[in-house]
């Protein structure tokens, strides 16, 4: 099997920079559904269930995509038609989902039209990300790889900023933030619009500026064996399965937090530091626009601990403390009343955010090493993102039941953020559980 020659910074670059696009769309949703849905008239217990379609869209369409993007060979390459195709709908999908209170539909059927167009946009925006991740598997050399996903997890985190302060800018500038009730906001609606403007003009420069290699080309990076007729097989890594469920565990008590977080904040820091639980007051829309500052500041701390991670010695030394220093941000946000001391926490709730970012796929990749399958692999590892936010959205009502309290007969959704803590700690034990090939993070 020959070695996957050195990239150059550039291309390694090109081939992550689309995802600068998806990561502002993926911002955009995460920062601002919540809160859409909130003013279309959801009740705060049920906001989690909202979550539920999307992830498990996800879990079906991603192992599909990679199984066909394993198999398809074309002029416009391997992995960039699902890519393009991806970001086609989601750019449609982005126009259309803050518009749904604009359209003089009853409470209930804007709900349902946001719920449609969000498991629309998820699907898509994981359909139009999950590519990149593939290409870097294909392309990439093992000794290169922690250098390639800490460029996309970098990228990733320039577009979550630009993305989570859209809204606040386009107040700033003198764009509405206040519609009347169910209807959602300009500042939101015209960030989703440039949003999907960028989008896809990302994604059109990665898609002129990578080429893929052709069967004939890729398959000498492959390890084969032949057998007893002479046919040449690709020979599967030995342990790779093993790793992928280990890591996978990890990500289930990742993804079950962070999805907490994208759920509860607005209503969190609406309660501890606006005073109010009141949805359609001035108020709430303005902790609705700290949100997406609050993520940003997030995705700063992420883009600084991204080049701290592969200065370390050991790889699970790296992941597990980030995901504690994580928990600690998570376990701290509940008891800041005040909107700036609130940047501490999620400054350290992006260490965690960098590590979910990066490690996650160089221990698959590098597990995988030479497999003729690895867009089916990390399509299925996907699952491992997608099933805890179904779990976790599914339960959080409950969850929320147990260890919050009703004021006005609203849910207080402060204490979420301690639940959401809890499982970044559990998350931290089980990284220690991994088992890695004898390298360091060191690009």
């Amino acid at each position: 099997m020959k070695t996957k020659p050195n990239l150059s910074s550039r291309q390694l670059y090109d081939i992550s920079f689309g995802f600068f696009g998806v990561q502002i769309a993926y911002a955009l949703q995460s920062a601002n559904v919540s809160r859409i849905f909130a003013t279309l008239g959801a009740d705060p217990h049920s906001l989690s269930y909202f979550w539920i379609l999307p992830p498990l869209m996800g879990m079906i369409v991603q192992p599909l995509v990679g199984f066909f993007s394993d198999k398809t060979w074309c002029r416009f390459g391997r992995r960039i038609p699902y890519l393009f195709i991806g970001a086609l709908v989601a750019v449609i999908v982005m126009c259309l989902l803050p518009n749904a209170g604009s359209f003089g539909m009853t409470v209930a059927t804007a709900m349902t039209f946001g719920l449609v167009a969000l498991m629309f946009l998820d699907t898509s925006i994981n359909m139009a990300m999950q590519p990149f991740k593939m290409m870097v598997g294909d392309l990439v050399n093992e000794q290169q790889k922690a250098k390639a996903y800490s460029i996309q997890s970098f990228l990733c985190n320039a577009g979550s900023i630009v993305g989570y302060i859209f809204p606040l800018f386009f107040t700033w500038i003198g764009i509405k933030n206040k519609a009347p009730k169910g209807v959602v906001p300009d500042s939101v609606i015209w960030s989703f619009y440039i949003g999907a403007a960028i989008l896809i003009l990302c994604v059109i420069y990665t898609v002129t500026h990578v080429r893929e290699m052709p069967p004939e080309e890729y398959v000498q990076y492959q390890d084969t064996v032949e057998d007893a007729k002479g046919k040449v097989h690709v020979k599967e890594p030995q342990g790779a399965w093993k790793v992928f469920f280990e890591v996978g565990l990890v990500q289930f008590f990742c993804w079950a937090a962070f999805l907490y977080m994208w759920t509860y904040t607005g209503g969190t820091i609406g309660h501890t530091v606006w005073h109010t639980l009141d949805t359609s007051s001035r108020a709430y829309q303005d902790a609705g626009n700290w949100v997406g500052v609050l993520f940003a500041v997030q995705a700063v701390g992420s883009v600084c601990w991204a080049l701290v991670l592969p200065k370390f010695k050991s790889t699970k030394a790296a992941y597990a403390l980030s995901l504690l220093i994580g928990a600690i941000g998570f376990a701290l946000v509940p008891y800041c009343a005040n909107a700036y001391l609130l940047f501490v926490p999620f400054i350290l709730i992006g260490f965690a955010w960098a590590a979910m970012l990066a490690m996650p796929f160089t221990f698959v990749t590098n597990a995988f090493e030479g497999s003729s399958r690895m867009g089916t692999v990390l399509g299925l590892f996907n699952c491992t993102i997608c099933l805890p936010q179904i779990i976790a959205a599914a339960t959080g009502g409950l969850v929320m039941a147990v260890v919050c309290h009703k004021e006005a007969g609203v849910f207080v959704q402060d204490h979420m953020f301690l639940a959401a803590a809890a499982f970044l700690v559990i998350a931290t034990l089980c990284v220690f559980a991994i088992t890695t090939k004898k390298h360091s993070t060191q690009a």
